[in-house]
């Protein structure tokens, strides 16, 4: 069992020349260029052939994103949800709602090992803060998840509390790895292999300097439905090869800032994240489980006072307001299409497969509609 984060030598969206909207991508176009905002990954495969409830083959992982490497229980960070379609198993939402605050890093991972996260999460939060439960109140664990059942032998609930503590202890602020890793390891989206993606866009006037980055984790859609840079790439596609119906699936974005803004102004960027799903082919289906979380760490928050720092909050009849706004539609656009285009090719449980997006097929078609 691999409880590593394999690299991929799939190429990106921009490597293959393909520009998702207007604004400009940070240095690594990752979630990663928001200071302090730190990822990490374990990703379990192991087995192969006819599914064994229980013993395998296994195609999961954990996914984790730490808002900053302090200790978030002192200092927690201005969030908001945003529930596109509610068909999930998520754990924490409603308190981030109810008081515009997240107190834990975010860890995701499959529909059936949601218990499993948040007890380790939970236990990651209680050695950092002995007072949680004695001296105050309790904490609040935030997990997400995706449903990898077509790959996974998802009933085995391969993951364990040493992963989710790996993933935590493991996160970096360099660059992320995407496709076939962490959470994503088993997950499809648009017909094809899905996965983690990632991106994010540089702000502009006066929050020049600041960033929004945009991690998913993709596991939703038909091949059909597939749009690249306004292209029906899927559709082209769809017709050389047939793309068996894949299941509704489901899709948890991640929004992370440093430009100043209340948990109200979250909530508004992370709807906005309904935009770029759209662009991709999304059609927001009955049984996908489509989330957002969105979080500022431009002011800390402290548990037992005021806000930590006094940030100046960003007006929301301002050009900077609109420019959050597009942001986190192309963030989550590229973020997609990046997640399909790192995710290679996976044969999972009854062999079951999902084959990684055809690059070379896509950038023909993407060229006969004069998009490249």
């Amino acid at each position: 069992m691999d409880g590593t984060s394999p690299k991929t030598a799939r190429p990106r969206c921009r490597d293959l020349g393909i520009t998702i909207g207007r604004m400009s991508p940070g240095p690594k176009n990752a979630i990663t260029d928001v200071p302090q905002v730190a990822v990490g990954h374990v990703t379990l495969i192991d087995g192969e052939g006819p599914l064994v409830p229980g013993k395998g083959p296994v195609r999961t992982g954990v996914t984790a994103v730490l808002p900053h490497r302090g200790n978030l229980f002192e200092e927690k960070v201005r969030a908001a949800i945003h529930v596109i379609n509610g068909f999930g198993k998520a754990t924490g939402l409603a308190q981030v709602a109810e008081l515009g605050v997240l107190e834990t890093p975010l860890v995701l991972t499959n529909t059936l090992s949601v218990g499993t996260a948040w007890d380790a999460l939970c236990e990651y939060m209680l050695t950092k803060n002995p007072e949680i439960g004695v001296s105050t109140g309790t904490v609040n664990p935030v997990v997400l998840e995706c449903n990898d059942g077509f790959l996974n032998d998802i009933r085995g609930r391969h993951v364990r509390r040493e992963h989710v503590l790996a993933a935590l202890d493991g996160a970096t602020c360099g660059p992320v790895q995407e496709g076939n890793v962490g959470a994503g390891t088993g997950m499809s989206c648009l017909g094809f292999k899905g996965g983690i993606g990632t991106a994010s866009r540089r702000l502009t006037g006066e929050l020049e300097g600041n960033c929004l980055g945009v991690l998913v984790l993709a596991n939703f859609g038909q091949a059909e439905d597939l749009t690249i840079a306004g292209v029906p790439v899927g559709f082209e596609l769809s017709k050389r090869q047939h793309h068996p119906p894949a299941p509704p699936g489901s899709i948890v974005i991640i929004v992370a800032t440093d430009a100043p803004l209340s948990d109200r102004q979250l909530g508004r960027v992370a709807r906005r994240c309904q935009g770029g799903l759209a662009r991709v082919g999304s059609v927001f289906h009955n049984g996908s489980g489509d989330f957002v979380v969105a979080f500022s760490n431009a002011e800390k928050v402290g548990h037992q006072g005021p806000a930590i720092e006094n940030a100046k909050m960003v007006r929301d009849d301002s050009l900077e307001m609109a420019g959050l706004f597009r942001a986190a539609v192309e963030g989550t656009e590229e973020a997609v299409l990046n997640a399909l285009f790192a995710a290679d090719t996976m044969v999972g449980r009854d062999g079951n497969t999902r084959l990684g997006l055809p690059l070379d097929e896509t950038v023909e078609i993407l060229k006969s509609h004069r998009a490249l």
